[in-house]
């Protein structure tokens, strides 16, 4: 028997049981959101299961595919990458995928013997992010190249840190600069001081409000979710591309659904007895 078969039992057997099921399977109120649950577990174990063994497509982005070339271009013109992790701490997931991709750049620049630089702005990041970058040094076979200093500590303060950072930019002119984290009010001041120098600039970040500043500065940007789904491109492993594939899924389910209700209610028909819920 096919294995894809159960792909497709799974969720007609869910649907029977959410709509024919009466009595104490579920909790009154909670079953749209259990079901609802039950099946974005299927849809992501399904698009795992197929990245194990075939090729999925996810649509390019040229932030992330400029990412190389930029790294490329420093070790060309002999000059360093910079990489700014943000301001936060590791309590920011926004921090947290940019150290994961800091994992990854490390690994670029080990493999084209650039020189990386890493200025950060909390104890707990720098030691978190100096292991990030030896384990890639180690990863792509030159531990000789990885330096101690290339992690080092600026200073916690927001205004200061960005005074520091932009003081390496000037000093030393990096060819490639690379905001991945979160960022407040310093990020239009180290992406003004990065575009004079005329490095190629690549940022990444949750925080919505500072994301206009670096699509007006940078050469590259990720805007949201792109900023998070980066690890995934990067590391091209099968569990992360899978996930992503099926959380893009989820979210077609959830606009054709919302879709569908807006036009039901537009024509006066009840959609309570759809999703079992009482309303008013």
């Amino acid at each position: 028997m096919n294995e894809n078969v159960k792909y497709i039992l799974a969720p007609i057997l869910i649907v029977m049981v959410y709509y024919f099921g009466h009595g104490s399977l579920f909790l009154t109120g909670n079953e749209t959101s259990f079901i609802f649950v039950l099946l974005s577990c299927l849809s992501i174990e399904y698009f795992i299961n197929k990245a194990e063994h075939e090729d999925v497509y996810l649509r390019p982005i040229a932030g992330i595919d400029a990412m190389e070339e930029a790294v490329g271009r420093a070790t060309e013109m002999g000059k360093s990458v910079l990489y700014v992790p943000g301001i936060s701490g590791l309590d920011q997931v926004d921090t947290l995928s940019g150290l994961i991709i800091l994992g990854h750049t490390a690994g670029m620049t080990a493999k084209y013997e650039a020189d990386l630089h890493v200025p950060v702005a909390s104890p707990i990041v720098m030691e978190t992010a100096k292991e990030s970058c030896k384990e890639s040094y180690l990863r792509e076979g030159r531990p000789d190249l990885y330096k101690e200093d290339m992690v080092h500590y600026v200073t916690d303060d927001q205004f200061a840190y960005a005074a520091g950072v932009n003081g390496i930019m000037l000093r030393e002119k990096p060819a490639a600069v690379f905001y991945q984290g979160r960022f407040y009010a310093e990020s239009l001041i180290l992406a003004e001081t990065g575009n004079s120098i005329d490095a190629i600039q690549i940022a990444g970040t949750g925080s919505a409000s500072q994301i206009p500043f670096f699509v007006t500065a940078c050469d590259y940007t990720l805007i949201g979710e792109e900023f998070f789904a980066a690890s995934a491109y990067l590391s091209k492993k099968s569990e992360l591309i899978g996930s992503i594939k099926g959380q893009d899924m989820i979210k077609v389910i959830c606009m054709v659904s919302i879709c569908l209700v807006v036009i039901a209610t537009l024509f006066n028909m009840d959609v309570s007895q759809f999703f079992r819920m009482e309303l008013g």
